[in-house]
C-alpha cells in the first residue's frame, strides 16, 4: 500500500509542478532598491563576479520524491491522493520525519559535483515551507535531529553542508521559508489551512502572531550565529508581508491576500543577522525594498537586460526536490540559459535535489560534469564579467570585463546542429587590429568584417574534435 501510494504520489507530483510553473510562484519584483550599506554594496558587486550557482532542495518530500511541501497547502491547484481525506494526508506527511534515515549522506560528493560544474555559491534549504528543519534549531524538535538519523554524527546536516562547501571555496547561502506550516502559531489547528497564508486573523491574536516572530527570529539568529561564515540569507515564500507592500506580482499568484500584515519583522532581523555577518546579502523575495538586495525570478529569463542584481532560479530536471526518474535539461540547454542570463546582467542558480539517502543522482552528476567541461574552457566569458550596452544578437549573447576594455561574444549553438564553420554577429564590432581569440580552444582565429557584420572562421580541426559543442565564445577589443 505505501509503495502504491508513493507511486500515485509521484504522478501527482508531477501535474503539480507543471501547474505550480503556470502558478509564477515567485515572478520578478518591477521595481528595484540599491543597498546604502557599503559593506553590502561591496558584497554586492563581489556576488555579481560569480555568476552560477546551486540550490539545494532537501527535505521530508524526498522520501516519497514528491513536489517540495506544496501538496500541504490546500489551493485549488494542488493534487492528492482522492483516496486520502485532507488531514489524512498532512498526518501522513508530517510522519515522514519517522522514516527520513539518509544514511548515505555525502555532502562532499555534492560539493565536488557543484565545483566540478564551475558552480561558485550554493543556497541550501534550512528549512522549506512544510516546517521540517535540516539543522538542529532549539526551537522546535521537528527536525532532522530528531528522528532516526538522530544519532548519526553528521546529523546536523546543515553544518556538514555549509562546512563542505566552504572547504571548496564556495560563497555560502542559507534558504530559509518565512512561513512554517508545522508552526501552531502559524497554520493554527483551530482553524481551517484554506491556503499558504497563515490560518487566523493576526488582529485578533497578535500575542500568537508575536509568538511566530520571535521563533522566526530566534531561528534565523541560530543560522547566522551558529554555523559559521554565512554570505547570504535567501528567504523565501514572499507571501508573508507587510500588506502595503502587496502589489500585483503577489495578487498573480492567485492566493488570497489577508487585510492583515503578515510581517515579521525584517529591519529587526537584518540588524541581527547583519551584527552577526557583516555585509550579509538578504534576499527577501518580491519584497521590494531595502531587504530584496538582488531579485530572483523563478523558472524563467527576464526579457531584457537590467541594471541591478539578479538572479535566474532554474531546476536542472522538472523539480526542485529529488523525484525519481527525473527528466533532467541537457548541459546545452544550461550553458545556453547561462549565457543569456549574464548577458542580461543576472547570475543562474540552478537547482538540484540529493536523494533521501543522502546521494545525489549519479546522472545530475555526470551533467554537472558536461556543463563544467564547457564552463573550464570558456568560463572568462561568464565570471567576473559586466553588461554591455549590445547583448544580444540572435543567439550570440555579449559580456564584457569589469573594466570594459574587453568584450566577450558567446554563441550558442542549436543542439541538433555542428559546430558551423563561420559564426557572425552584429554590433560590438571589435577594434581595428584587435586579436580575436576563440577561448574553446585558446587560439587566435580569423576574423573580417562584411557590411557591418562581424564574420568569424573556426578552424575545421576545432570543429571535427568538437561535433556537439554547446557554444563557442570570443575574446576581443571593441572600438571606442
Amino acid at each position: 500500500m505505501h509503495k502504491i501510494l508513493t507511486t500515485f504520489l509521484i504522478l501527482i507530483s508531477t501535474i503539480t509542478v507543471t501547474i505550480a510553473q503556470e502558478q509564477g510562484i515567485h515572478p520578478q519584483s518591477h521595481e528595484y532598491d540599491w543597498p546604502t550599506d557599503a559593506k553590502v554594496l561591496k558584497k554586492l558587486d563581489q556576488w555579481q563576479d560569480l555568476k552560477f550557482g546551486m540550490i539545494i532542495h532537501w527535505g521530508l518530500y524526498a522520501v516519497p520524491g514528491i513536489i517540495e511541501s506544496w501538496e500541504l497547502c490546500s489551493e485549488d491547484w494542488i493534487n492528492r491522493p482522492d483516496s486520502m481525506t485532507y488531514n489524512e494526508f498532512k498526518q501522513w506527511y508530517w510522519g515522514l520525519k519517522d522514516e527520513f534515515n539518509p544514511v548515505n549522506f555525502n555532502p562532499e560528493q555534492w560539493a565536488q559535483a557543484a565545483d566540478d560544474a564551475g558552480m561558485k555559491y550554493l543556497v541550501f534549504t534550512t528549512k522549506h515551507h512544510d516546517g521540517f528543519n535540516m539543522f538542529d534549531t532549539q526551537q522546535t524538535d521537528y527536525k532532522i535531529t530528531n528522528g532516526p538519523f538522530a544519532s548519526n554524527p553528521k546529523a546536523n546536516v546543515t553544518k556538514y553542508i555549509f562546512d563542505a562547501f566552504r572547504n571548496k571555496g564556495f560563497w555560502i547561502g542559507a534558504y530559509y521559508s518565512k512561513p512554517d506550516w508545522h508552526n501552531q502559531d502559524f497554520w493554527w489547528d483551530k482553524y481551517a489551512t484554506p491556503n499558504r497564508n497563515v490560518n487566523y486573523d493576526i488582529r485578533k491574536f497578535p500575542e500568537r502572531w508575536d509568538q511566530y516572530k520571535s521563533f522566526t527570529y530566534n531561528q534565523i539568529s541560530e543560522l547566522m550565529n551558529d554555523y559559521g561564515k554565512v554570505d547570504i540569507l535567501w528567504l523565501d515564500g514572499g507571501w508573508v508581508r507587510p500588506r502595503e507592500t502587496v502589489n500585483e506580482e503577489v495578487l498573480s499568484w492567485g492566493a488570497p491576500i489577508p487585510d492583515w500584515d503578515q510581517q515579521i519583522d525584517m529591519p529587526k532581523i537584518a540588524t541581527m543577522a547583519r551584527e552577526a555577518q557583516p555585509g550579509l546579502l538578504i534576499v527577501d523575495r518580491t519584497v521590494h525594498g531595502p531587504y530584496e538586495n538582488y531579485q530572483t525570478p523563478e523558472r524563467a529569463i527576464p526579457e531584457k537586460q537590467l541594471p541591478y542584481p539578479w538572479e535566474s532560479c532554474i531546476t536542472l530536471g522538472n523539480n526542485w526536490g529529488y523525484v525519481p526518474n527525473e527528466h533532467y535539461k541537457t548541459p546545452a540547454t544550461v550553458v545556453h540559459d547561462l549565457a543569456e542570463i549574464v548577458a542580461k546582467g543576472g547570475a543562474l542558480l540552478l537547482g538540484v535535489g540529493p536523494k533521501p539517502d543522502g546521494t545525489l543522482d549519479p546522472e545530475a552528476v555526470k551533467l554537472m560534469e558536461e556543463i563544467g567541461s564547457w564552463m573550464d574552457a570558456n568560463g572568462q566569458a561568464i565570471y567576473n564579467t559586466r553588461i554591455t550596452p549590445v547583448y544580444e544578437d540572435g543567439s550570440v549573447y555579449f559580456t564584457a570585463s569589469k573594466d570594459a576594455k574587453t568584450t566577450y561574444a558567446i554563441a550558442c549553438i542549436d543542439e541538433k546542429s555542428e559546430v558551423p564553420a563561420t559564426v557572425k554577429w552584429k554590433g560590438n564590432i571589435p577594434a581595428k587590429g584587435s586579436k580575436m581569440t576563440l577561448l574553446s580552444a585558446n587560439k587566435q582565429v580569423k576574423w573580417k568584417i562584411v557590411n557591418d557584420e562581424v564574420v568569424i572562421s573556426i578552424p575545421k580541426s576545432f570543429r571535427s574534435a568538437h561535433q556537439n559543442y554547446p557554444a563557442l565564445s570570443f575574446e576581443f577589443t571593441t572600438g571606442n
